[in-house]
């Protein structure tokens, strides 16, 4: 199995906050995937050696300078009313809408979905903000959330 159910997925709550609630259809978008699945992802996009971004090391395309552009805040748009994702993010990452997207928190921990959703959802996939890593399939560009409320663009190699 590649995904779970959001019934099935315990962190669920992010997508059904009550202040933040996602649409129906946008629901039907949003996949988890089965821990085995994301291993698999994030060992072929984000990481052979490592699970988690807080233990990228020498080998890791995220530990590389070179990776990364620029650096901008991205809490403040999150604590605001706006919905639009903060300019250096929507500005780096201009894909299709139909673009498939994963949201990598960690090693077990990925999210697929596609651009258009992610994009009107962001604010929910970041209640968890450890360094998750935002990756579109045949994409080189990313952007990485950290807790310190900055985010940075950049492109994988």
């Amino acid at each position: 199995m590649n995904y779970l159910t959001l019934d099935q997925y315990k962190k669920s709550w992010i997508f059904k906050h009550k202040d933040m609630p996602v649409s129906a259809e946008d629901l039907k978008h949003i996949h988890p995937l089965a821990p085995e699945r994301a291993a698999q992802v994030w060992s072929q996009q984000i990481s052979q050696e490592s699970t988690h971004p807080d233990h990228f090391g020498s080998g890791d395309w995220a530990n590389k300078k070179q990776a990364w552009l620029e650096t901008d805040n991205w809490q403040k748009q999150w604590e605001s009313d706006a919905e639009e994702l903060p300019e250096i993010v929507a500005g780096h990452l201009q894909w299709e809408d139909d673009t498939l997207v994963w949201f990598c928190y960690e090693s077990d921990h990925v999210i697929e979905t596609n651009w258009a959703v992610f994009k009107r959802n962001w604010k929910n996939f970041l209640f968890f903000d450890d360094g998750p890593i935002l990756i579109g399939k045949k994409r080189k560009q990313v952007a990485q959330f950290h807790q310190t409320g900055n985010v940075r663009i950049g492109n994988r190699r």
